[in-house]
């Protein structure tokens, strides 16, 4: 079983809960689209997903294909997610500094 699952999270989500249960299905849907592909690949490639205010954020550790983007897109304007289009893609920052410099 995997357990390095991506983090999920949402704007407001203290006072709207169902904002976080709608991305757990939206995840679940993603990666059932890429197990499907025979991608066991996206999984490992993703950081976190966030709903902020009804745009799908979703965070890579490794860029995405647009496959990958589409999983989300489809998943995101489906009826468990936000039925809408409104979907962002980036890469999750790495720290770039060398160790030698960082302990300067």
């Amino acid at each position: 079983m995997y357990l390095d699952h991506a983090k999920i999270s949402a704007t407001h989500s203290e006072t709207e809960p169902d904002r976080l249960e709608r991305l757990y299905r939206v995840y679940g849907y993603a990666i059932a689209m890429a197990d499907m592909d025979g991608n066991a690949e996206c999984i490992t490639k993703l950081a976190k997903i966030h709903d902020h205010k009804g745009t799908l954020m979703v965070i890579w550790h490794v860029a995405p294909t647009e496959k990958e983007k589409n999983y989300f897109l489809n998943a995101w304007k489906s009826k468990v997610g936000d039925e809408s289009t409104q979907v962002e893609h980036a890469l999750m920052l790495q720290d770039t500094a060398s160790p030698a410099a960082a302990s300067s």
